[in-house]
């Protein structure tokens, strides 16, 4: 018999994990939140106001500040950054790359949106293209 607790167990990553409600008063106080989920996630589940949707495959372009397509929003390496995908399976990986990159203060949130949702933070549901 094989023993599968191991497999189902979360991954753990060197970025901070925060709760839905730290995450919420973060992004009050002024942090950036990347939602890095698909378009297709954020269009049946709604969205956080005022998050910036990130793309895991392009960050560089996205985020290294001498990139000439970086988000606008992203001034320095020491900003205040909150990443929410749909669990941290997704939001894990890209906080630790932005913290490898140089960022120094990147979290991401545990439970990912549902839990951001679930704890009455501020959402919105995305108009459907036309």
């Amino acid at each position: 018999m094989t023993d599968t607790t191991e497999a189902a167990a979360e991954p753990t990553y060197d970025a901070p994990l925060i709760t839905a409600e730290e995450a919420a008063g973060r992004a009050a106080a002024g942090a950036l939140v990347i939602d890095v989920r698909s378009d297709a996630g954020r269009e049946r589940d709604g969205v956080i106001p005022g998050s910036l949707r990130g793309d895991r495959d392009n960050l560089d372009a996205q985020f290294l500040i001498d990139s000439p397509e970086k988000f606008a929003e992203i001034t320095d390496w020491d900003q205040d950054i909150v990443i929410v995908c749909g669990s941290i399976r997704g939001s894990g990986p890209v906080a630790e790359q932005l913290r490898a990159k140089g960022f120094t203060n990147v979290a991401h949130v545990d439970g990912g949106f549902p839990a951001w949702k679930v704890s009455g933070a501020p959402t919105a549901q995305v108009d459907p293209a036309p």
